[in-house]
């Protein structure tokens, strides 16, 4: 199958593709990997959402965020399913939909510690692992881990100032405050936010969402099915 993502003068050979987009919190992955896997005519993968939903659910429901074993029993007992569209990912438990509230403060205090946890993020990855290809993949160690073998992969990175500026834009929260809290993230997913050898950087403190868009489907190789 041939996708042309037109508007960018640029060719595209899909088939089982499969391109990650990884970086820093705030750093614009989701925006991103949404706007390149619309030009691409491919759904997008947002890993992150699955550790929110887990997080989300194990607050709810006060099942400590340091305890795998319970969580994942907590999380086999209300299974989650992750819907993946070019236009946006939703996750569901059941009939209910999480989606609106994976973006909370206290999702956002929580999920560092839940997606740090080996057992977790085992499951994570085999439910992504099972999604059939060709797909944009964003989140943590897309490209070191979970897909390894992807055919292109990109790191997002910007200032920590620059990160709270945008996320305030979205919450009325206060940008010092955020930027703290985003400079304690980037230390607590150290482990988990390195770039692939692989991987082109790109900043996107400098640049439009649109331009971060075509820098990646500048790079991104011709391939034939």
């Amino acid at each position: 199958m041939r996708t042309a993502a037109s508007s960018w003068g640029h060719i595209f050979y899909t088939g089982r593709v499969i391109v990650t987009i990884d970086g820093v919190a705030a750093s614009g992955k989701s925006s991103v990997a949404s706007g390149v896997a619309r030009a691409l005519g491919v759904p997008y993968v947002s890993s992150g959402l699955l550790y929110r939903a887990a997080t989300l659910l194990a607050l709810e429901a006060g099942v400590p965020l340091d305890e795998a074993p319970a969580l994942l029993t907590h999380l086999h007992a209300h299974p989650l399913r992750l819907e993946a569209l070019s236009a946006g990912n939703r996750v569901w438990c059941g009939k209910r939909e999480l989606t609106d509230d994976l973006h909370s403060s206290r999702v956002d205090g929580g999920v560092s510690r839940v997606a740090a946890l080996p057992e977790v993020r085992a499951w994570v990855d085999a439910q992504l692992r099972a999604l059939p290809a060709p797909f944009v993949a964003e989140g943590r160690d897309m490209g070191t881990h979970v897909f390894p073998q992807a055919d292109a992969k990109f790191y997002l990175t910007a200032s920590p100032r620059v990160r709270a500026e945008r996320r305030a834009r979205e919450r009325p929260e206060d940008v010092p405050a955020i930027e703290a809290a985003l400079i304690e993230r980037d230390h607590r997913d150290r482990a988990q936010s390195a770039p692939a050898p692989d991987a082109r950087l790109i900043d996107t403190g400098t640049l439009p969402l649109d331009g971060v868009i075509g820098a990646v489907l500048a790079a991104l190789p011709a391939r034939r099915a």
